[in-house]
């Protein structure tokens, strides 16, 4: 049995987050990318199996090199995850941000007396 992966298992670790943003502008085959990390090319290669698995990368045959390229649409899924809480802090800061303003006039108005 295969396990499911998704988008966010892709960007749990720093290796894969790397990978991905090393070919976002342009495609390498899997020995480029290896070169570029102090772990075996048999890691990365799992590294970017996972990728594929999580659909943010795929392989196409170039001549005899197998290029990575990534296929980012789905990190939308992740953005609008993070917007929902990001809202939810605006909110939380904007409330904040009222509550001083009513301190500070407060405190003003006792100065002032």
């Amino acid at each position: 049995m295969k396990a499911r992966r998704d988008v966010y298992q892709a960007i749990a670790d720093p290796t894969r987050r790397a990978i991905i943003n090393m070919i976002a502008t342009e495609p390498h085959n899997v020995n480029t990318i290896a070169e570029k990390f102090d772990v075996t090319r048999q890691a990365i290669s799992l590294h970017v199996q996972i990728l594929i698995d999580c659909g943010l990368i795929v392989v196409k045959k170039q001549g005899r090199d197998r290029l990575c390229e990534a296929q980012l649409d789905q990190l939308s899924e992740v953005s609008l995850w993070v917007d929902q809480y990001r809202q939810h802090f605006e909110k939380k800061l904007d409330a904040m941000e009222t509550y001083i303003e009513k301190l500070k006039k407060e405190r003003d108005g006792k100065h002032n007396k």
